[in-house]
């Protein structure tokens, strides 16, 4: 039995796939199902439960998961706490992003990061809301980037910035032209909206029913890119970050128009496990995101094919 072993089957476990896993770890599938195999040989118990679709494991393999887990993050931290020894910063960090923070931002912050320090290592997933919490809490990422944090009794939130809402709509919309305008003036209006239960849904349904206003929304949506393209046909507006519009607004496929008295922001956040110490590669890109808290400019965003989930 060895540390990659248990690492494969961690990653069988919560990938809850043999194919998966294995193409995590760049071997085959066969391999991993050696793996678990040659673990329930030496432990003489089942630990995968291979008739269930997904894969789960077995009431043994569930304790032995959650030990083999904590110790391959121990072994992940002291392998990062030697390697930087002498202030050298030469470890890895795995953080896990929203698709709507963009590609752009994210990965200016990397090769910020490893241009300060060449001998880290910074693995960047961008993930559905969902899975983002899931990875940290069972210890894939060691950070993650999530939309309207909060704080748990297995997660620690931290704020990091703020975006400014505005109305989006299409070129040809009546509202296109306009500096700003007023929530109240949404009433009767079609609007393109998030799934009702997407926490941003809920905040922008709040703060407009607040103003008086009963917009008629026409569709319904998990994510940013399939809004966009919808308000790009007329189909009606939408309240959406600032920043994630930036592309289309340069291209002059989309305008925005602001919001005013009110105060619509989308908060970003930072968070990692609760009660684990982040490992010191991790601490530093986490500085380095600090720093940046109030990068709110519109840019050009590279992520036009994937889904920007909010």
């Amino acid at each position: 039995m060895n540390l990659k072993s248990l690492k494969i089957f961690c990653d069988i476990v919560t990938r809850r796939s043999f194919s998966r896993a294995a193409e995590d770890n760049g071997i085959s599938q066969s391999g991993a199902s050696q793996v678990v195999s040659q673990l329930e040989s030496r432990l003489g118990v089942q630990l995968i439960e291979r008739s269930k679709r997904p894969l789960a494991p077995t009431r043994e393999g569930k304790v032995f998961f959650d030990g083999c887990r904590k110790l391959v993050a121990q072994y992940d931290a002291l392998e990062d706490e030697v390697r930087t020894l002498h202030d050298e910063v030469a470890g890895r960090v795995r953080v896990a992003a929203i698709y709507s923070v963009g590609l752009h931002h994210m990965s200016r912050y990397v090769q910020e990061f490893m241009s300060r320090h060449p001998k880290a290592n910074v693995r960047l997933e961008y993930l559905h809301p969902d899975r983002v919490l899931e990875s940290v809490e069972q210890g894939q990422a060691d950070i993650g980037i999530v939309s309207y944090p909060r704080s748990t009794r297995s997660i620690e939130a931290e704020p990091w910035r703020e975006e400014p809402i505005v109305l989006v709509c299409a070129p040809g919309n009546p509202f296109a032209g306009r500096v700003q305008m007023e929530l109240k003036e949404l009433h009767g209006q079609r609007m393109v909206g998030f799934d009702p239960d997407l926490v941003i849904r809920h905040e922008i349904d709040r703060v407009v029913a607040a103003s008086g206003a009963e917009p008629n929304v026409v569709m319904e949506f998990d994510n940013i890119e399939t809004i966009k393209r919808a308000v790009e046909i007329d189909a009606g507006v939408a309240l959406l970050p600032e920043p994630t519009v930036g592309r289309e607004v340069a291209a002059g496929t989309l305008t925005t128009v602001r919001l005013a008295p009110e105060d619509m922001v989308r908060p970003l956040g930072i968070i990692h496990a609760r009660g684990k110490p982040l490992p010191p590669t991790a601490a530093r890109f986490v500085e380095l995101l600090r720093g940046h808290a109030h990068d709110l400019e519109p840019a050009a965003d590279a992520s036009a094919d994937l889904v920007a989930h909010a």
